[in-house]
């Protein structure tokens, strides 16, 4: 039966069995040391002449080698023990040995860090780059955080609940990925940008507490630090104001650091508070870095910025969101939301939305939580009744046909006595860049995709071949200009 290499400490003078990769090989004159490495650590075996069949094939182990040994615990002598090692006080003398898979040479280095070896290397051979610690500790990490979430959330009468990642494609702010359907041919679902619709729906359905670790899909030009599908920490909470949801995702974001990173200290609690006009009058931006010391790493600098304004005017049909654009009554000129269209305003504003007047004055309930200079994670109470979600897309430009085809479901299901309900998404390959003292996202995401979306392992996306097409009856444009471009990337 497999023992992991963390069980050894206990287990001096017994015979136990090991499974894992060879780390490191170290020749002491006749005698071969092998340091072992599971999930779990390091163990080091020691293989000596006087077993001769089992020292011979020894003799053949290379780095990251997949063997099984079994052997006896015992105390290394004295002298030759290793601090470093949890195991250093003892080492498994081998008497059987069995390679279970040889490897070639790497093509990376997987006990550096990695950070000078160039990121398409990595990420083509991110299967091997993930053996190096640092990820591999990364990884550990997130589950960690991400478990202390859920219990969290849990605890607190939330219902996890998984929605769907192909739906119907609406307007929300970046363009959708579309899936072409076979069985409805010439129609097409999209993945999520986020599960907004489907978490205020399940409000509608008295729930009441949802929370989810979403999958979220975003089809954007390169820009800065971001990737086409992320993850977040998505809830949604019934008969609660702004203050309900920030208290409960302060107090879990407190909790995080206090029980799981206790090196790191949340620089002052509770979070300050900032409107979004005293943000950009006081910082230049409304993502304020407050750290006093910036260059401290294990200094937590949370705040919350509030009362966004609803509406900007577009002022470029080819900014972020033209889809908005396209059939608005005011053309280029007209207004755009500045956080999502299912936004309720403040309450003494919601009368200037109804008249769809001041516009530009109205301020929505948003709200918005900051650590260190990033956005962490944003939400807002929701307009749960139909005639003033309405008005918003209204004062965007969309005539009542469009509203309908696009948001109808919507605007039914809060005709069903939908309750006052309002809740947060928190960016988490943010939080784990930051927690982890990462530069980027990508170092804490198992496989991440380059900035222009592009999977170098996989080599995806790939030219798919024709009797797919025609089964989705798709025709490609020009279709040997792609192949050839296809071919230039490889």
């Amino acid at each position: 039966m497999r023992t992991l290499v963390k069980e050894i400490l206990n287990k001096e003078g017994e015979i136990i069995e090991l499974m894992g990769w060879v780390a490191v090989r170290r020749d002491h004159g006749k005698i071969i040391f092998i340091d072992l490495r599971d999930r779990s650590g390091l163990a080091q075996l020691v293989f000596v002449p006087s077993n001769k069949e089992v020292y011979e094939l020894a003799n053949k182990l290379r780095s990251e080698w997949v063997i099984k040994v079994s052997g006896k615990i015992a105390k290394r002598p004295k002298g030759m023990e290793n601090p470093e090692m949890e195991t250093g006080l003892l080492e498994v003398q081998v008497e059987s040995l069995e390679i279970l898979n040889e490897a070639e040479n790497l093509p990376i280095d997987v006990y550096s860090d990695g950070r000078d070896i160039g990121e398409d290397v990595r990420m083509k051979y991110r299967y091997l780059d993930l053996r190096r610690p640092r990820l591999n500790s990364n990884l550990k990490n997130r589950a960690k955080i991400i478990n202390f979430f859920r219990d969290f959330l849990v605890k607190k009468d939330f219902v996890e609940i998984e929605t769907p990642v192909i739906s119907k494609s609406t307007p929300e702010g970046a363009r959708d990925y579309l899936v072409p359907s076979r069985l409805q041919p010439g129609k097409f679902y999209a993945l999520p940008q986020s599960p907004q619709q489907y978490k205020q729906l399940l409000m509608v359905s008295a729930f009441e507490r949802y929370f989810q670790v979403a999958k979220c899909f975003r089809d954007e030009d390169s820009r800065g630090d971001r990737q086409p599908e992320f993850t977040q920490l998505d809830l949604e909470m019934s008969f609660v104001k702004r203050e309900d949801v920030m208290e409960v995702i302060e107090s879990m974001l407190i909790e995080t650091v206090k029980n799981l990173y206790p090196d790191k200290k949340v620089q002052q609690i509770p979070f300050p508070r900032f409107s979004y006009k005293e943000a950009v009058d006081n910082y230049g931006t409304d993502r304020p870095d407050l750290r006093k010391d910036k260059n401290d790493p294990n200094e937590l600098a949370f705040c919350w910025v509030v009362d966004f304004p609803f509406f900007e005017r577009v002022v470029d049909n080819n900014e972020a969101r033209p889809e908005l654009v396209e059939g608005s009554h005011s053309g280029p000129t007209g207004w755009t939301f500045t956080h999502n269209p299912f936004s309720a305003p403040i309450p003494e504003h919601m009368d200037d939305l109804m008249n769809k007047k001041n516009i530009g004055d109205i301020l929505t309930t948003q709200y918005d939580v900051v650590l260190n200079g990033f956005e962490i994670g944003g939400g807002s109470i929701r307009n749960h009744k139909s005639e003033a979600l309405e008005k918003v897309f209204e004062i965007l430009g969309y005539p009542i046909e469009k509203i309908q085809a696009n948001f109808g479901h919507m605007l039914e299901a809060f005709k069903y006595g939908a309750p006052p309900h309002g809740g947060i998404a928190l960016g988490l390959d943010r939080i784990f860049a930051i927690l982890f003292n990462e530069p980027n996202i990508r170092e804490v995401m198992a496989f991440p995709k380059t900035g222009d979306g592009r999977d170098l392992m996989m080599q995806a996306p790939s030219v798919v071949d024709k009797q797919q097409l025609d089964e989705l009856g798709i025709k490609i444009k020009n279709k040997e200009q792609l192949i050839n471009k296809e071919q230039s990337r490889s």
